[in-house]
């Protein structure tokens, strides 16, 4: 895939981000970030798209949905650009009614069977029913009173090693190409702050869990536009799953992000939790920050674990592990 071809899939992604025009501005900040942070990524290759600039471009409407496909001419460049353009319509909720028109459009326009979009369709419904299970969408208001540090049900041990789990998993998904397995890795975030709010005494909706991921900057649409972003560059989306170990090295740098902003959550949400709920958001976000630079250097040293994850899932397991109790 050339860099053109490149250009035009992410441009297609970033119009289905901003496809329903729902984007906060909290979200907007985080997907220019995510641009930025992409356009280091390739700035020592020159034949590299300029992805500050494509965010720019379709924040202003300067892209043509019609001329990014005329670009992708090969059918498996076409059915990759819609099925990440359905993942990050997905990303946060079922698909609305202003998306599910852009993907009629964006499917029409790249001349694909009515059969394969309907069952790409039907994955991302899959997965974000996934992304559900992964917590309650809403539970009974708790009764107020006072607010005092909360002893956790589990030890903190415990705790630690689940986070170092769910870290490891989430790093071992970016080493899959299949773009579910990028999916899998928010759901897995959600249940894990749920986790940790359940052993302080908390019990945790969709809402605030979502609510507290923007916070810390981890936006549920941007988490899917970098995974796929930082694969795509990568080269590891497409190719077969027997590749793992040749695109590692390429790959390096999305096992490290998924890795590190896992750790890094599941860190905060314990001192949150553990505290009372009492931490205030710039304090959350200089903590989320200040444990995202050891969290990847940890991130080497759990690549062995990491690689060995990647070699045994599929997505019953996934499934599984999210449904779970």
């Amino acid at each position: 895939m050339n860099p053109e071809q490149q250009q035009a899939i992410l441009s297609i992604a970033l119009l289905a981000a901003f496809a329903d025009g729902g984007n906060d501005e909290r979200e907007r900040e985080e997907i220019r970030r995510l641009a930025e942070s992409l356009g280091d990524v390739s700035a020592g290759d020159p034949g590299m798209p300029d992805l500050a600039g494509l965010y720019r471009d379709v924040l202003l409407k300067r892209v043509d949905l019609q001329a990014a496909t005329a670009v992708l001419t090969e059918a498996e460049h076409r059915q990759l650009a819609y099925e990440m353009a359905v993942c990050v319509c997905d990303a946060d909720g079922r698909t609305t009614e202003p998306e599910r028109g852009f993907l009629a459009t964006l499917g029409q326009a790249m001349g694909l069977d009515a059969a394969v979009t309907a069952s790409l369709d039907r994955q991302a419904e899959t997965m974000a029913e996934l992304t559900e299970a992964a917590a309650p969408i809403s539970v009974p208001s708790l009764v107020a009173g006072a607010v005092v540090a909360s002893v956790p049900s589990v030890a903190e041990a415990e705790l630690d090693r689940s986070i170092l789990n769910y870290a490891i998993l989430n790093g071992a998904l970016e080493l899959l190409p299949q773009s579910w397995a990028s999916m899998g890795i928010i759901p897995l975030q959600i249940k894990m702050v749920y986790g940790i709010g359940k052993a302080h005494g908390y019990e945790l909706d969709q809402g605030h869990i979502r609510e507290l991921l923007a916070t810390l900057g981890v936006g549920l649409t941007s988490q899917y536009l970098e995974q796929f972003g930082r694969k795509l560059m990568g080269g590891l989306l497409g190719k077969a799953a027997g590749g793992i170990a040749k695109g590692l090295g390429k790959a390096a740098t999305s096992v490290a992000f998924s890795f590190a902003t896992t750790y890094a959550l599941g860190q905060v949400s314990k001192r949150y939790y553990a505290g009372g709920r009492q931490m205030s958001s710039a304090l959350m976000q200089e903590t989320f920050q200040s444990l995202l630079g050891p969290a990847k250097q940890m991130q080497t040293q759990y690549l062995p674990q990491i690689q060995q994850k990647a070699s045994k899932l599929d997505m019953d397991q996934i499934m599984s592990m999210v449904r779970g109790s």
